[in-house]
């Protein structure tokens, strides 16, 4: 994840305490960042997954614009619907998990255009949107040896994914098995314990300090609150995509690749 949305009040927080590997987007100063993180996961004693977003950036019409004149200038294939990946960090993964991670799960996401788009800001005020999530397995096993390879093949992937979200926008479907997820119950259990146990301190804690047992604690506290949730507003809106960069911005970063 990108190294200013740690800073982002309880999502930042949840971000660090998941071991989210926080990057610069510049290969310079993530590379040992990347590299070491990634080889922590050998060791680690549970069963993972990573979640890796191979295009470096979100998706806006500025940076798509960026991307396609890149495309042009390097007789590559100009890209509708998706930015041009950037592989770096992706051929440094398959490199480094390939002897302990089993598989790579190509991931297609699109939001119907009848839905609204899932913002940070909807997430929060608890408003739900519809995704249509196709995803592939592909065995590690199968998988190119050398590291201009993987990064042709990771290209190459990308082709494919556009040419797929060219006919979910014709045709509203991937033309494949649906099956729905439902709401898993784990995770609902996990949010409530959560919340419980959350609640409960808050409680102890207001108890303790009787932070509301005067107008001026009250004001206190709710004057905190106001400024929590004003920063969290602040970055939301800092982080949002066309306010991140300039197409110039992004068609310089995606040509330093």
């Amino acid at each position: 994840m990108k190294k200013s949305s740690k800073f982002l009040p309880v999502i930042g927080w949840s971000m660090w305490f998941a071991e989210y590997l926080f990057l610069e987007r510049s290969w310079a100063k993530d590379e040992k960042t990347l590299k070491s993180g990634l080889q922590r996961l050998k060791d680690f004693p549970r069963s993972f997954w990573l979640a890796l977003f191979v295009e470096g950036t979100r998706f806006t019409p500025a940076k798509l614009l960026a991307a396609q004149e890149y495309a042009v200038s390097q007789g590559l294939t100009a890209p509708r619907n998706v930015l041009i990946p950037r592989t770096k960090g992706f051929v440094s993964a398959v490199s480094i998990m390939r002897d302990f991670v089993p598989a790579i799960y190509d991931t297609t996401v699109i939001i119907p255009e009848d839905s609204p788009k899932p913002t940070m800001l909807r997430i929060l005020q608890g408003q739900s949107s519809v995704v249509h999530v196709r995803i592939k397995r592909h065995s590690m096993s199968d998988m190119p040896n050398s590291d201009e390879d993987v990064s042709k093949w990771c290209k190459d992937i990308f082709v494919a994914k556009d040419a797929l979200l060219d006919k979910h926008i014709a045709t509203g479907t991937f033309d494949e098995e649906i099956i729905p997820i439902g709401r898993p119950v784990k995770s609902l259990m996990v949010v409530l314990s959560w919340s419980c146990l959350l609640l409960y301190g808050a409680h102890r804690f207001l108890q303790w300090t009787q932070l509301l047992s005067t107008w001026k604690g009250v004001i206190l506290f709710a004057s905190g609150l106001a400024m929590v949730t004003a920063v969290m507003h602040v970055f939301i809106m800092f982080s949002q995509a066309e306010r991140s960069s300039s197409a110039k911005a992004a068609r310089d970063r995606v040509k330093k690749d």
